[in-house]
């Protein structure tokens, strides 16, 4: 099963991207929305109830905090960025929930685990003398109320843990970084497809600048190279949604 008919997917471009479930909620994932091929604003967001950030990288922590400001979202995140944004949202110390790797958050009947991402985390600090750390960087697999299953990979390099979370979780479908340069290629997204066990996948995090510029043409070619011509891949454009 690639896609799900009661489930909705919406790429707003770079990691950016909206999950409607089939129990009505809301899920944003890395809401930058002010990313250069996204065709809405931040503004224009009217819903959220689950929000996740994968790391703390301004591109993808993005609109996160204004968002969470207007919308009072359920954020469960990595524990240091929970820490800094207990200072920062209405709420407090109860306006973020803190978790780490393997953790598993319930949401009502939708569960987010998170796993690990093979990336860096830290940004800038304004008027600190070290960059701003907010925690290691995360994947996430989101099981949805019906039992539908996705994995947000984040940033991260291909790694022979995608083995495990495949064994583990079973996603139908992965969201996967296919850019290059800082996370990586469609070469090693076609690994990490292998790997995942999937049969269904959506690149991210290509084509926003570039230099980003693995495309999912190229992520065709590395698939069939690998035997995986069955596999589903939706080479989807910002503002495109996904449904079965």
């Amino acid at each position: 099963m690639g896609l799900d008919a009661a489930t909705t997917i919406t790429w707003y471009g770079h990691a950016c991207v909206e999950v409607r479930t089939p129990g009505g909620k809301t899920i944003l994932i890395d809401p930058w929305f002010g990313n250069p091929k996204s065709p809405k604003a931040a503004d224009a967001v009217t819903a959220c109830d689950l929000l996740l950030v994968t790391h703390g990288h301004g591109d993808h922590l993005g609109d996160a905090v204004a968002l969470a400001s207007r919308l009072r979202p359920t954020w469960p995140c990595i524990h240091e960025m929970s820490l800094w944004l207990a200072r920062r949202l209405p709420g407090g110390a109860d306006a973020a929930t803190g978790m780490n790797k393997g953790g598993t958050f319930a949401f009502g009947e939708i569960a987010v685990t998170m796993t690990g991402a093979d990336h860096s985390a830290g940004d800038w600090n304004p008027g600190g003398e070290t960059t701003l750390y907010l925690g290691e960087p995360a994947g996430f697999v989101i099981r949805l109320e019906n039992g539908y299953t996705i994995y947000h990979a984040g940033d991260t390099n291909v790694t022979s843990d995608m083995r495990l979370i495949g064994e583990l979780y079973r996603p139908n479908l992965a969201l996967l970084p296919i850019g290059g340069h800082y996370t990586m290629g469609p070469r090693e997204a076609a690994l990490a497809v292998e790997l995942l066990g999937v049969d269904a996948v959506a690149p991210i995090h290509y084509g926003t600048f570039p230099l980003l510029a693995g495309t999912p043409e190229q992520l065709r070619v590395e698939l069939d190279a690998r035997g995986l011509g069955p596999v589903d891949l939706y080479g989807w454009e910002p503002g495109e949604s996904l449904r079965g």
